[in-house]
């Protein structure tokens, strides 16, 4: 029985959807206005597997991720760029589903945009005015009156008063409340607006996610997804938004991943220490940064370093050879086995809890190098690691392909050609010579492996 860690009741919750046999799921998305950072490609990896395992376990899955097209650093960024905000977002974009794609990301149902929801967000700001929880300033900007929401505070656990108290703003006459945040902001010259019945302007941030969920899954639905950075004020913006606008509870589970952390210290740029997705790629193959950021269950802190990145690689590196002389067999469905399957399905029922998937994963390993090569119980445990990888993400790759790496043709060429007069020498007995060209080899960064008559070749 599927038990998700709930923030809003802190604690971890069975999971039981609004409609039987359907799960609706929507995640805060990028903001395109960058590459996307090691923090985006978390969220990204954390929630296709959440969405990949309900699937798997015969849900209906209606999985939403917005796209947030226009706000404060798209326009400053597309201004100092020299270029329309339209080309700056398009480009990112693509650079987005770009990343998402090489980790192996499946697309959401929908990606919603910000500029394609204006109606939908004005609508529900006219919706919250008439109920009292909004109300228009006289500088055209239109606020969310906080003291109107009696439940403010209860995704943070942060109190009000203390809020109210803590709070260190510049004097900003047109609210009544320093906590009130804004909805609409009036548009100022020479920045994108759209027409509203409080005068030119675009929304604040908080709005596009009340507007954007509900009109794509409907006013209350299962899951709200995104990184901790989000819960506040964000999320619990979008609560009062929600609630306030449809008077009922919006969302019935809350998931917040946790930080990445660059060799032990928050990743930020003002520290220098933040890495886009594209940096790491360049250095490690996509599935080795997705088994990485599936090692550690994703409400802990994922620590980013190089040995980390590398022990991943030897993990997958061992997975990748033990299935390279092993075809899988068809049609093996974990559901269905009763040993390692049970356990995977115990580990991703309490909490999508990929690090105790994974080392039930390695368990099967394990059992599959002590088969005979060619038995019927090595190819079904193949199968079944196929199955697990799956869900995961993972081992979807041509095994020889992944333990060659990105190899030039003519460096293959060259790497076969040295393997075959390796062969030659030892036929011939010149062990001399076969040594000899094992040590270039070596030298070369390639590791070979002698089995059953049969040499294989990847790269260190």
């Amino acid at each position: 029985m599927l038990q998700i860690h709930n923030s809003l009741t802190k604690q971890k919750d069975i999971f039981t959807p609004i409609e039987e046999g359907k799960v609706s799921l929507y995640v805060c998305g990028m903001t395109v206005y960058d590459l996307c950072h090691v923090g985006h490609a978390r969220v990204m990896v954390v929630f296709d597997v959440v969405t990949r395992y309900l699937r798997a376990s015969g849900y209906d899955v209606t999985y939403i991720r917005n796209i947030t097209d226009i706000d404060d650093k798209i326009i400053a960024r597309a201004n100092q760029n020299g270029e329309s905000i339209q080309s700056l977002t398009e480009r990112f974009i693509a650079e987005m589903h770009q990343d998402a794609d090489a980790l192996g990301v499946l697309r959401p149902d929908q990606e919603p945009k910000a500029t394609e929801s204006m109606p939908d967000m004005i609508a529900m700001i006219e919706t919250l005015i008439a109920k009292g929880f909004a109300y228009p300033s006289d500088n055209g900007d239109v606020y969310y009156d906080v003291s109107e929401f009696d439940g403010y505070g209860k995704l943070s656990g942060r109190n009000i008063e203390e809020l109210r108290s803590g709070e260190r703003v510049a004097v900003n006459e047109a609210k009544n409340d320093p906590l009130d945040f804004v909805l609409w902001k009036a548009a100022k010259p020479e920045e994108p607006a759209w027409e509203s019945p409080w005068g030119r302007g675009r929304p604040g941030w908080h709005i596009e996610c009340s507007a954007m969920s509900s009109t794509c899954l409907g006013e209350q639905f299962d899951i709200h997804g995104g990184g901790q950075d989000l819960q506040f004020p964000h999320h619990e913006n979008e609560i009062a938004q929600s609630e306030g606008a449809h008077g009922c509870q919006s969302v019935n589970y809350w998931m917040h991943n946790g930080f990445v952390r660059i060799d032990d210290e928050k990743m930020s740029k003002s520290l220098g220490n933040f890495f886009t997705v594209r940096e790491v790629l360049a250095r490690y193959s996509p599935e080795v940064v997705r088994y990485f950021i599936l090692t550690s269950h994703y409400r802990s802190p994922l620590n980013y370093s190089d040995e980390s990145l590398e022990q991943a690689k030897a993990a997958l590196t061992r997975y990748y050879t033990t299935l390279r002389d092993t075809e899988g067999q068809e049609g093996v469905v974990w559901q269905q086995d009763t040993d390692y399957g049970t356990r995977f399905r115990d580990a991703m029922d309490d909490d999508f809890n990929t690090a105790l998937a994974l080392s039930v994963m390695a368990d099967v390993r394990q059992a599959l190098n002590k088969e005979p090569a060619g038995s019927m119980q090595a190819a079904y445990l193949a199968g079944l690691l196929y199955s697990f990888g799956d869900v995961l993400g993972l081992f979807q790759q041509n095994a020889e392909d992944f333990l060659l790496g990105d190899q030039q043709d003519d460096l293959a060429e060259t790497v076969e050609a040295l393997i075959e007069a390796r062969k030659t020498a030892r036929e011939e007995k010149d062990w001399a010579k076969a040594d000899q060209v094992r040590d270039e080899l070596t030298a070369m960064g390639i590791i070979l492996e002698d089995n059953a008559g049969k040499t294989t070749w990847r790269k260190a």
